[in-house]
């Protein structure tokens, strides 16, 4: 037996007593393999060039729309759904949240989907399974012969300083991590779920988060990447200095497309890394894949794509800094940008991304800068003539969606002609106030504050 296989074993051994596929596990010993070999999965600068044009999703002609609907019959929505929200203090699905009216992400996905009459495919982990499919039980005509969801593989953590599976019997739970929505490609397979798509005739796959209601089907685009016969295409949009910390498109020496992560930019290279002049482009993750392409090769690598390796060190519990230190070993689903060779990008604008990562996230999305159409998507309100809102609520009060909700228990705030927004301290609405301009709230009383109904505040309020 190699060392390798002396060193994978109990890794093996645990994910078959889990009843994980063979693939999966296959698939894991690959990226353990070059963890054990000392790859990092750094891209550093010196490897890659900037990206400095590309198609314009706005300059696309309009001709375009027709062949986008023509294929659309063969295009299927498939949602990344297996996020929980623990950083805002959920249990359940995020796609879960109210963020609209009454309506919660995934209602609004599901009546994106029944006007556009195409299925709905949701990857689940095991945590947010049940409750996503008992909510859309509520949408019977969702069903088009096609399961509704297929689940995200899990794997162990490593522990650093000997690289075994960590154990940790306080919550044996905590064991496990997600393979990041790299596994995408790999849980396609395991599910059965690929087979079973192409096998009914669809050809397209456009994946997005559940948590990004920006990523709606866009038939122009739909249009572009059917007629070309791209394999993969990436909706990418313009860096600015509040993106610089997220990943960004890059390009090899031989033209090759690729994604640089900032867990894969070695410290050196962070000043490039975060030049948003230099790399201009991020992936907003709304990836157009061609079902026939992705599945040949899969086949060809024998289901192994090897995707770039990002390694995340961390501890066995994210709550206890002082538990034992481990490694995540995960890929980014767009990182496939790199493994097909006539894989394109494409510039979208700004509103195809609109994810909701925080509550100052949600905030902006439940108020008036953005409108519910009539089509089911979330849009900019036409109203506002500002730039993005930028908005800042104190953690203590206002990171988690319980405490959030009891100081917005009246409402969201106007901010239509709201440029900023500051609270430190605790700050509580009353009904229809209006923010206009840059306004700062700050509570140093020790005591709750009260705004009152119908008030309209602009400039700084100290307490």
């Amino acid at each position: 037996m190699t060392k390798l296989e002396q060193k994978f074993a109990p890794f093996a051994r645990r994910m078959q007593a889990e009843g994980l596929p063979n693939i999966t596990i296959k698939s894991f010993k690959y990226y353990y393999k070059r963890l054990l070999e000392g790859h990092t999965g750094y891209i550093p600068e010196a490897d890659i060039f900037p990206v400095d044009t590309l198609p314009d999703m706005e300059a696309l002609p309009t001709n375009l729309i027709t062949a986008g609907e023509q294929a659309l019959k063969k295009t299927i929505l498939l949602k990344l759904n297996g996020g929980l929200g623990t950083s805002m203090g959920l249990s359940t699905a995020k796609s879960l949240l109210r963020v609209k009216s009454k309506y919660t992400f995934l209602d609004i996905i599901c009546h994106q989907v029944l006007q556009e009459n195409i299925p709905l495919v949701l990857m689940n982990s095991f945590n947010t399974r049940t409750d996503s499919l008992n909510a859309i039980k509520s949408y019977p005509d969702l069903w088009h012969g096609i399961p509704l969801d297929f689940l995200q593989n899990k794997i162990p953590k490593i522990t650093q300083n000997d690289m075994t599976p960590v154990e940790w019997k306080d919550n044996p739970k905590l064991e496990w991590c997600p393979p990041g929505h790299g596994d995408i490609y790999v849980a396609l397979v395991t599910s059965g779920m690929l087979d079973k798509i192409i096998a009914e005739g669809y050809k397209y796959v456009f994946v997005s988060n559940a948590d990004n209601l920006g990523a709606v089907i866009d038939t122009t685009i739909l249009g572009y990447f059917s007629t070309h016969d791209i394999p993969f295409l990436m909706e990418v949009a313009d860096r600015t200095e509040a993106d610089k910390k997220g990943g960004h498109l890059a390009k090899l020496p031989n033209g090759q497309l690729v994604l640089r992560e900032s867990a894969q930019c070695p410290s050196d290279d962070m000043n490039h890394f975060q030049n948003v002049m230099r790399h201009q482009y991020f992936n907003t993750n709304n990836l157009w894949i061609n079902l026939l392409a992705l599945k040949a090769m899969l086949e060809t690598k024998n289901h192994i794509l090897g995707l770039p390796m990002i390694r995340n060190s961390k501890t066995v519990d994210p709550r206890d800094e002082n538990s034992t230190t481990v490694y995540h070993l995960e890929t980014a689903m767009g990182s496939a940008i790199a493994i097909f060779n006539d894989a394109q990008a494409i510039r979208v604008p700004r509103t195809r991304f609109a994810p909701v990562k925080t509550t100052n996230d949600l905030l902006v999305m439940q108020s008036d800068i953005y409108i519910l159409n009539d089509d089911f998507h979330l849009v900019p309100n036409p109203a506002r003539k500002l730039p993005q809102i930028v908005v800042d609520m104190d953690n203590q009060y206002y990171k988690l969606i319980s405490d959030m909700e009891k100081r917005f228990s009246h409402g969201t705030p106007s901010l239509l002609n709201c440029e900023r927004l500051e609270i430190m301290g605790d700050v509580i609405f009353g009904k229809d106030v209006v923010l206009k301009g840059k306004v700062y709230l700050i509570n140093e009383s020790g005591q709750p504050v009260k705004i009152e109904d119908d008030s309209i505040l602009h400039g700084t309020y100290r307490w």
